[in-house]
C-alpha cells in the first residue's frame, strides 16, 4: 500500500505544489558607439583583410560587421532542404533501421564518406545532368570542391585508396545525405538522404540479382508489394548492340545513353533532333526507337539474336529472379538506360506502379567506373535509394507508421526539497538501461501525468519524503493505474 501522503498526491490532481514566479529579463541596449575593430584584441584584428595580405593565415575570416539594426531572419531552411522536428526525426530513424537491417541481412558493411569532395569526382563526360545539379565552389585554399550529388564516386575512390589490402568482393552499404540543384517535384528535393548497396568484385550478374532482392525485402518489410511496386530492367549493352550494327562511335554511347534516359521526360520528336545533333544517323535513331520500345525480351531477341551478351545476361538475371522469388517484381523495358554515363551493363529502377511517383530508386554495373578515376577497373554493380520517395509511397498507400514518443518512466519529487533524492532514482534506472524524463521543476501533478501522457510513459514514479526516509518510492502504472510502493534497490 502507499503510504497517505503519496495516495492523496496521486489522487488530488487539481492542487498546485508551487506557484510559478516569472522574473522580467531586461532588454539589454545595443551601444551607440561600438568600438572599432582597431580596438579589439591583437588576435582579433589580426582577422582583418589587410592583415592576410600582410602574411596572415590565408582564408581567415573577417568579423561580422557591427550594426545597430536587428532584424528577423527568415524562419524557414533553404529552398529544398528540410528540418528534422522530433515526429518527422522519428520517421526517418525508422526508415534508416530498416535500410540498415535489410542492408545486415544480406551481409554488408557499412561505411560513408566526406558531404564534401573534390569538384573532379563528378565531372566525368559532357552531357550529364548531374554536372548542372552540383553545389560547388572554390574554398578558401583555392581548391575545387562540390557537396557530394551521389555516394557511388565516393566508394570508388575509397576502392581505389584501399588498393590490394581489399578482400574481394566487397559488400559495402551507405546512408548519406546528397545534394542536387535541381527543379523540386513530388519525391524530389534538393538534398536528400541516400541508402546504397554496392557489390565490389563480382563479374556475375548473380550481384545485380542479389541487389534487386535486397531492395524487394526491403519493400515487404514495409508493407508495399509486386502490385505497389516493380522494377524495370534492361542492359546498356542492348544500346551497344544497336549502336555497333550501325557503326556509330563507341566515344558516342554515353552521350546517347544521357539523351536516351530523358525519353519519358520530353517529346519524341526532341530525342531525335538530340539524336541527330550528336551523329546518329536517321537510319540508326528510327532502329534504336523501335528497339527501345520493347517490352519484351523474347521480342528483343528476335531481334538481336541470342548470341550476344545483353541478351544472355538480362535471361540470366530473369532466371535468377525466379530462384530468389522475386519474378513477379520485375519485367523487361529496353527504354531504362540510367542518366549517369558510368554504367556499363544490367540497369535497373523501381517505379510506382499507380505513375503517381517518379524513379524510387535505380543502379545497375558500372564496371570501368575506378580507370576514370586513374585506378584499375574492378567489377561493380549497385544501386541508390533516395528517403524522400520513399515516403512518399508510404503516405500514398496508408503504410507511413505511427511513431509517437515513448518514455519507459517519469520521476517527479512531490517537494522540493527532495528534487536530488528524485535524480539519484533516475540515475539508477537509466543506469539499468531504462529511460527516464525527470521532471526538473516544482510542478503540480496534475501537469506531471498530462506530461506522462505525452510521452507515453509507462510508469510515474513518485519520490516523497515519508517514502524516501524508509527507502521506498510509489510507482503508478499508468495502463491499469495499479499503485504500489517498492524498495529503491528493488526498482528495475
Amino acid at each position: 500500500m502507499l503510504s497517505s501522503a503519496v495516495s492523496s498526491s496521486l489522487l488530488i490532481l487539481h492542487k498546485p505544489f508551487a506557484r510559478v514566479i516569472r522574473f522580467p529579463i531586461p532588454k539589454l541596449p545595443l551601444s551607440p558607439n561600438p568600438r572599432p575593430l582597431s580596438s579589439l584584441s591583437p588576435a582579433a584584428s589580426a582577422l582583418t583583410p589587410n592583415a592576410v595580405g600582410a602574411g596572415g593565415r590565408a582564408g581567415a575570416l573577417s568579423p561580422a560587421p557591427i550594426t545597430e539594426d536587428l532584424q528577423k531572419i527568415d524562419v524557414n531552411p533553404p529552398k529544398g532542404t528540410r528540418d528534422f522536428p522530433p515526429e518527422d526525426m522519428r520517421l526517418r530513424n525508422w526508415l534508416f533501421y530498416h535500410f540498415r537491417e535489410v542492408s545486415r541481412l544480406f551481409g554488408f558493411e557499412e561505411v560513408d564518406f566526406p558531404v564534401l569532395e573534390s569538384e573532379a569526382l563528378y565531372i566525368r563526360k559532357a552531357g550529364e545532368e548531374i554536372r548542372d545539379q552540383l553545389y560547388c565552389f572554390e574554398d578558401r585554399g583555392n581548391r575545387r570542391v562540390a557537396l557530394r550529388p551521389e555516394l557511388t564516386p565516393s566508394l570508388a575512390r575509397l576502392v581505389i585508396q584501399k588498393g590490394k589490402s581489399l578482400s574481394l568482393p566487397v559488400k559495402w552499404f551507405a546512408v548519406g545525405q546528397c545534394w542536387r540543384y535541381e527543379r523540386m517535384t513530388r519525391g524530389r528535393r534538393r538534398e536528400h538522404y541516400q541508402w546504397n548497396m554496392d557489390i565490389i568484385g563480382v563479374h556475375e550478374v548473380s550481384a545485380e540479382a542479389e541487389l534487386i532482392s535486397s531492395i524487394v525485402t526491403f519493400f515487404k518489410r514495409l508493407g508495399i508489394t509486386a502490385s505497389d511496386v516493380g522494377f524495370k530492367v534492361s542492359s546498356r549493352k542492348v544500346l551497344q548492340e544497336v549502336l555497333r550494327h550501325y557503326s556509330i562511335p563507341e566515344a558516342l554511347f554515353g552521350k546517347v545513353c544521357i539523351i536516351i534516359d530523358k525519353i519519358e521526360k520530353i517529346p519524341v520528336d526532341d530525342i531525335k533532333n538530340e539524336l541527330k545533333s550528336a551523329g546518329v544517323s536517321e537510319e540508326a535513331i528510327e532502329q534504336l526507337l523501335q528497339v527501345l520500345s520493347i517490352k519484351s525480351l523474347t521480342k528483343l531477341e528476335e531481334i538481336l539474336g541470342d548470341a550476344g551478351e545483353a541478351v544472355a545476361d538480362l535471361k540470366q538475371l530473369f532466371s535468377l529472379a525466379e530462384k530468389f522469388g522475386y519474378s513477379e517484381w520485375i519485367q523487361f523495358d529496353a527504354s531504362i538506360v540510367r542518366g549517369l554515363a558510368y554504367y556499363t551493363g544490367i540497369v535497373f529502377e523501381g517505379f510506382d506502379r499507380g505513375g503517381k511517383l517518379r524513379a524510387i530508386c535505380g543502379g545497375g554495373r558500372y564496371d570501368r567506373l575506378l580507370s576514370t578515376f586513374g585506378g584499375d577497373d574492378i567489377p561493380a554493380c549497385g544501386f541508390g535509394f533516395g528517403d524522400a520517395v520513399i515516403v512518399e509511397l508510404l503516405k500514398e498507400k496508408g503504410l507511413l507508421p505511427e511513431l509517437s514518443l515513448q518514455v519507459e518512466n517519469i520521476v517527479c519529487a512531490l517537494d522540493p526539497g527532495l528534487q536530488g533524492a528524485a535524480a539519484t532514482v533516475a540515475t539508477i534506472l537509466r543506469g539499468k538501461g531504462q529511460s527516464v524524463d525527470l521532471v526538473l521543476e516544482n510542478k503540480p501533478l496534475k501537469w506531471v501525468f498530462k506530461r506522462a501522457a505525452r510521452i507515453n510513459a509507462n510508469r510515474l514514479i513518485l519520490v516523497g519524503d515519508s517514502e524516501w526516509q524508509r527507502g521506498m518510492v510509489g510507482v503508478k502504472i499508468l495502463s491499469s493505474g495499479e499503485q504500489h510502493e517498492i524498495k529503491l534497490d528493488e526498482l528495475e
